[in-house]
């Protein structure tokens, strides 16, 4: 139990919880109203988006319950639309570069004002990021395995793409004519205005209930909290040094056991987290900008504490992020970055938590797969019409001091679902031959790691594939003792082909992907039962 600081009294305590339901939920409907008005299956089925509230210097005040990958990162991209555009309200940008705050560039981000009455500038701002199923590039579902950004496709300043309710319909007619699916594209961020709409009309609604000085206060009040239960939380960590290396399994041209080396300090109510030692960007696309690595050590030390924590920036004031310009985990231009948000972020959790491993023992879980498993691909159906798609698969979870690991799961990093096989196959020529849980792959201990997932197309049509994948050489670790999940596999048509690379495949081809199981729980302290 996170302790409280004694001087919030009943009241204060009261109206914490009560504005923070209020922000939490403007982000939650804002993520409502992008699934459901959306068209592709990408973020209608899997929920590849999230929505978050800011105040009117661009720290976060709420998030939904919504991607981990997305929502440290997006304040990134919120700054560098302020810090370049000056946005006034009845605009809405737009932007997907990874060196100014995106994650990578299918992750397309809006950001809108919201300035009340009498007010000379911004107080608040909202923002989405969907991840769209093209953006262009080298091939459909711009996830190739590429050796620069610009093969991965369209890159996207902070641009004002809506004003006065409206799209710039020159800009969008450049966006859309770089697009594979322009109609499902359309479709996509214009449901992503649809949120905005909803967005700043709750948060008008609050300003009118409540008043700007006091809805700017409490968003203050609510970060101060934060950070005083994060502080709280670390001074009950033992001072120390803890270092944990673990490794990306290729870079998809010829390097090989690419280190994550994560050095965590911990000193009273503070910590500092270091990824300098780490390698250097590569020439494939696993490389992670400053602002994924960013995400992934917020996310890992909001694991530590109360579910009910405002989730806000806040949490990580207490914490410092070294890293260095050039690496895997502080990528420059023009490193490609497709797999650094989905494949490295999972790896730089798996280092954090390894290190906050050693000085928690029984409070970190084993490794989960590590992994997202992503599979995009696309072509032309029958009709002629053209259909791109990705999609990431589920893995094993780690297992913990007190619980078995959950099998056929998203974990860490990424928050989505998968699509149903139904919604599947009625829009894409690809039928799924057997979708199943992966006997045996979860890591043996007194708890047991979760199993992977088997996951088998048959394709209807010939296509383009990409597939970027992780520890098919390497392992989900085991912890105190336990056994290690089992690595993942790649098949085309019976034969095994690599964790990372495009492809070109023929009606009736099949893929089988074997995602990787989690580690397991074993204690040196007690027996197995």
């Amino acid at each position: 139990m996170v302790a409280r600081p004694s001087a919030l009294n009943t009241t204060v305590n009261l109206d914490l919880e009560v504005f923070r339901s209020l922000f939490t939920s403007i982000a939650e409907e804002m993520g409502i109203v992008l699934r459901r008005t959306s068209f592709s299956p990408n973020i209608k089925e899997r929920r590849d988006y999230s929505c978050a509230v800011y105040d009117g210097s661009g720290q976060t005040v709420a998030m939904g319950d919504h991607m981990p990958a997305h929502l440290g990162a997006m304040p990134a991209s919120v700054r560098a639309v302020t810090d370049e555009c000056d946005p006034l309200p009845g605009e809405i940008y737009f932007l997907n570069d990874p060196f100014r705050g995106g994650t990578h560039l299918p992750d397309i981000t809006s950001v809108s004002a919201v300035c009340p009455e009498n007010s000379v500038r911004p107080d608040f701002y909202l923002a989405t990021r969907a991840h769209h199923a093209d953006v262009g590039g080298m091939a459909p579902g711009s996830m190739p395995l590429a050796q620069e950004i610009f093969q991965e496709g369209l890159r996207i300043p902070p641009v004002r793409l809506v004003r006065e309710g409206q799209f710039d319909t020159a800009l969008l007619s450049l966006i859309l004519a770089n697009v594979r699916t322009p109609d499902e594209r359309l479709g996509d961020l214009s449901a992503q205005v649809a949120a905005h709409r909803v967005g700043e009309r709750r948060l008008r609604e609050a300003l009118a209930r409540h008043g700007r000085e006091r809805i700017i206060r409490q968003m203050g009040v609510l970060q101060d909290y934060a950070e005083s239960v994060m502080r709280a939380r670390l001074q009950a960590v033992p001072d120390g040094e803890w270092c944990f290396t673990d490794y990306i399994d290729d870079d998809g041209f010829g390097a090989e056991a690419i280190p994550i080396h994560c050095k965590l300090t911990i000193r009273g109510s503070g910590a500092e987290v270091d990824f300098r030692e780490s390698a250097a960007q590569t020439r494939g696309g696993i490389n992670a900008n400053r602002a994924v690595t960013t995400s992934a050590v917020m996310y890992g030390f909001r694991c530590l504490v109360s579910a009910g924590t405002p989730y806000n920036s806040g949490i990580m004031r207490p914490v410092k992020i070294r890293s260095q310009p050039g690496s895997v985990c502080d990528a420059l231009l023009p490193a490609s970055t497709a797999a650094g948000n989905v494949e490295t972020s999972q790896r730089i959790v798996d280092a954090l938590l390894g290190a906050l491993r050693q000085a928690l023992p029984d409070e970190i879980p084993a490794g989960s797969s590590g992994t997202m498993n992503n599979i995009s691909f696309g072509g032309a159906k029958e009709n002629g019409q053209a259909f791109s798609y990705y999609e990431t698969i589920a893995g094993g979870m780690g297992a913990s001091s007190d619980s078995h690991g959950i099998s056929g799961v998203h974990t860490h990093m990424t928050n989505s679902l998968n699509t149903p096989i139904e919604a599947f196959e009625q829009q894409y020529p690809v039928r799924i031959r057997q979708y199943a849980l992966r006997s045996g792959t979860g890591g043996a201990g007194r708890k047991e790691g979760g199993e992977g997932v088997v996951r088998e197309y048959e394709f209807l049509s010939d296509a383009s594939l990409a597939i970027l994948s992780e520890r098919r050489a390497t392992q989900p670790t085991g912890s105190e003792g336990g056994g290690p999940g089992a690595s993942g596999r790649n098949f085309l048509n019976g034969e095994k082909i690599p964790a990372k690379g495009n492809f070109f495949v023929r009606r009736g081809d099949r893929l089988r992907i074997e995602t990787p199981g989690g580690g397991g729980y074993f204690s040196r302290t007690k027996l197995p039962t």
